[in-house]
C-alpha cells in the first residue's frame, strides 16, 4: 500500500463543532425521554461533555503557564544575608550614670545614631560617622533611654549603662548593655531572700500597647500564680515591677526564693526588660544580664578569679529533670572539677553550685552539655561588690564583640572551648583608636588581657570603647569584660558578658505558592 494512503486512512477524523444553544436543548429533552436514544445523539453528547472539559483543562493550563512565567522562582534554602540599617536600643536609666555609645569602624557611610528619653524630646547626643563614640553623665531620673540607629550607622553598633558609686547603699560598679525590644526574654539571678530589693523595668518604645506576662521557676519549683499576668506597658514608656512588692510582681509567693529564673514574655508587642538588684549589706546595685534561649550547649564565659564566693545558677524550664556534664576552663586548661563532673538538675527549678573550690582564684569559664535546654549563669561576690553573668554565643567576622564604656581597671576574658581562637582587640575613642592588638587562645583555655585607652595615659574617669574580631579560620571565642576599681575590701567590679553585635542580618528567599494564584 501507499504509505500516503496509509497514513490518510489512519488520520484521526477532525472534530465537531460545538452544538448551538437550541441543540444542546433539544439533546437534553431527547435525554430525558423514556424511549431509546439513537446512537448519534448519545455520541453528540458525550463528545460535547469531552468538549467542556477539554476547555476546563486549556483554562486551568493557561493559568498556570501565566504563573509560571510571572513567579519570583525557586526559594534558596540558604537565603542571602544583607546588612544591617536599623537599630533600637534601651538603656534602663533611671540611677543615673554613664551612657556610652560605639559604632563599628567601617567602610560604610551615610545614616546616623540618636539616644533620647523614651517618652520623647531631645536628643542628648547624635552620632552620625562610623567609628565614632560618645559618652554623656545623666541624673537620676524617671525615665529610660532610647536609641535608634539608621543606615551604615546601626551595624555592629553597642551601648551601655554604668553607675560608679563610692560609697553609700549603692556603692559599688554597676553596668548593664542597652538591649533590644523583644517578646521572649529570660534573667537569672537573686531572689528576694537573697537581695534587698528586686525590680523588674519594662520599656515600650512602639506606638501600641504591650501586655506582659511574667513567670518564675526558684529552687523550690515553679512560682504558680495568676499574678504577674497581662501587665499593660503603655506606649513609649517604662513600668517598674518590685519582684514580691506587688501583684504585677509575682505577689507573695516569690518572697521565699533565694534564687529566681525569671521568663518575660508578651502576649501583645514587644518590650525591653532589665533587672536591677540591692543586694544590701553595702554590696551595692547590679543589673542582671539578659540569658540566651535554653539551650543544651551553653559556655558560660567571665566566671571572676580572686577571693569570694561564686556559684554556678542553672535553670531546666522543662517538664523533665536535666542531667549536665560540666567542664571549667581556666588559663592552665579544661578539666571536670572532682564531684561537680555531673549535674542532676530537677525540672522547672534553678539548682545553685558553689565552684570557687574548683576555681582556686584563677578566672574561668564553664562549659554545659546537657540532654536538654537549659538556661545558665553564675553570681560572683568580691571585696565590697557583686556581679553576676551569663551563658554567650561565642563571637564571629560578622557578630564582632563591642564595648562601650571602658575605664578603671578594664580587662577581657577569653574563652576558646573547642579549637584554638585568635582576635584583634583595638580601643576607640575621641583622640583616634589604638594598633589591633592580636591575643592567642589555645584551644581550651581562657586568657586574661588588660585593657587601655588609645593615648595610653586616659584618666580613670574617661571611658574608651574596645572592637573584638576573630580573625578568619578562628576557633570559637566567648568573650567578658570585668570593669574594676579598688583593691581589698575596697574592690569594686562589674562583669558584662559580650555578646556578637549584629553587623548582618539573614533573609529567607521567597517561594513559590499557589496561594497567590487561588482568591481565599
Amino acid at each position: 500500500m501507499n504509505p500516503r494512503k496509509l497514513l490518510t486512512a489512519r488520520r484521526l477524523p477532525s472534530p465537531r463543532r460545538l452544538p448551538s444553544p437550541r441543540k444542546l436543548a433539544d439533546a437534553r429533552k431527547l435525554l430525558k425521554r423514556d424511549d431509546l436514544v439513537s446512537t448519534d445523539t448519545l455520541l453528540r453528547v458525550i463528545g460535547m461533555r469531552y468538549a467542556t472539559a477539554a476547555l476546563m483543562l486549556v483554562g486551568v493550563a493557561a493559568l498556570y503557564g501565566a504563573a509560571t512565567f510571572s513567579r519570583p522562582g525557586d526559594a534558596s534554602a540558604n537565603g542571602h544575608d544583607a546588612p544591617v540599617t536599623s537599630a533600637v536600643m534601651v538603656c534602663p536609666g533611671h540611677e543615673g550614670g554613664r551612657l556610652a555609645v560605639q559604632s563599628l569602624p567601617a567602610p560604610g557611610k551615610g545614616g546616623r545614631v540618636d539616644m533620647a528619653p523614651t517618652k520623647g524630646g531631645t536628643a542628648i547626643a547624635s552620632m552620625t560617622s562610623p567609628g565614632q563614640s560618645w559618652e554623656k553623665d545623666t541624673e537620676s531620673g524617671d525615665d529610660s533611654y532610647t536609641l535608634r540607629a539608621t543606615g551604615a550607622m546601626a551595624a555592629g553598633l553597642a551601648a551601655e549603662q554604668t553607675t560608679h558609686e563610692e560609697d553609700g547603699d549603692d556603692r559599688g560598679l554597676a553596668g548593664a548593655r542597652c538591649a533590644t525590644p523583644a517578646t521572649d526574654q529570660w534573667f537569672l539571678g537573686p531572689g528576694p531572700v537573697a537581695a534587698d530589693e528586686l525590680d523588674l523595668y519594662l520599656t515600650n518604645v512602639d506606638s501600641q500597647p504591650a501586655s506582659v506576662d511574667l513567670t518564675a521557676l526558684s529552687g523550690e519549683g515553679p512560682l504558680d500564680t495568676t499574678d504577674g499576668r497581662g501587665t499593660r506597658v503603655d506606649p513609649y514608656t517604662t513600668r517598674v515591677v518590685r519582684i514580691g512588692g506587688s501583684a504585677e510582681g509575682l505577689g507573695d509567693i516569690v518572697k521565699s526564693a533565694a534564687d529566681l529564673a525569671l521568663r518575660v514574655r508578651t502576649n501583645g508587642g514587644r518590650v525591653t526588660a532589665s533587672v536591677r538588684v540591692r543586694a544590701g549589706e553595702e554590696k551595692g546595685i547590679e543589673w542582671l544580664p539578659r540569658s540566651p534561649a535554653p539551650a543544651s550547649s551553653l559556655v558560660v564565659p567571665g566566671v571572676p578569679g580572686g577571693s569570694g564566693k561564686r556559684r554556678l545558677l542553672v535553670s531546666v524550664p522543662g517538664e523533665a529533670d536535666a542531667r549536665i556534664r560540666m567542664q571549667v576552663i581556666t588559663k592552665d586548661g579544661a578539666f571536670a572539677p572532682q564531684g561537680q563532673d555531673v549535674l542532676d538538675a530537677p525540672a522547672k527549678t534553678v539548682t545553685s553550685l558553689a565552684v570557687d573550690g574548683a576555681l582556686v582564684g584563677k578566672a574561668a569559664a564553664v562549659r554545659l552539655v546537657a540532654d536538654r535546654p537549659i538556661v545558665a549563669g553564675f553570681a560572683a561576690d568580691r571585696g565590697a561588690d557583686i556581679a553576676y553573668g551569663t551563658s554567650t554565643p561565642p563571637l564571629t567576622g560578622s557578630g564582632p564583640g563591642i564595648v562601650a564604656d571602658n575605664r578603671f581597671d578594664s580587662s577581657l576574658v577569653l574563652t576558646a572551648p573547642s579549637g584554638a581562637a585568635t582576635v584583634e582587640v583595638t580601643t576607640i575613642n575621641a583622640t583616634g583608636k589604638s594598633a589591633p592588638q592580636e591575643i592567642r587562645i589555645p584551644a581550651g583555655r581562657t586568657v586574661e588581657a588588660a585593657l587601655a585607652a588609645p593615648n595610653g595615659n586616659a584618666e580613670d574617669g574617661t571611658a574608651y570603647g574596645v572592637v573584638i574580631m576573630p580573625k578568619p579560620g578562628s576557633g570559637p571565642v566567648h568573650a567578658s569584660r570585668t570593669l574594676a576599681k579598688g583593691k581589698g575590701d575596697d574592690y569594686l567590679f562589674t562583669i558584662l558578658p559580650i555578646t556578637p553585635s549584629a553587623t548582618i542580618v539573614h533573609l529567607p528567599d521567597t517561594a513559590d505558592s499557589q496561594g497567590a494564584l487561588i482568591p481565599g
